[in-house]
């Protein structure tokens, strides 16, 4: 397998996971927190919501990064 064919294959490979991951995400997040979610939303003071959501960002960036990042490392190595 040539060098290409072995970053595409882990780009397609890495797309796939993360997608999946997200979707996983999404609907956990939407599920154990969404009615709370919700009532921060329709607060007449929107700042606990925007922090809220600006926080569930950035835990979701870097928790997908790393599940990633090791499901990738583990994927590698059995098709070495």
């Amino acid at each position: 397998m040539s060098a290409k064919s072995k970053l595409l294959f882990s780009l397609l490979i890495e797309t796939f996971i993360y997608a999946v991951l997200v979707a996983v995400y999404f609907f956990l997040v939407l599920h154990l927190i969404g009615h709370w979610l919700e009532h921060l939303f329709t607060q007449k003071n929107k700042l606990p919501y925007a922090s809220v959501a600006l926080l569930l960002m950035l835990g979701q960036g870097v928790l997908l990064e790393l599940a990633t990042s090791a499901l990738l490392r583990f994927v590698r190595r059995k098709t070495e």
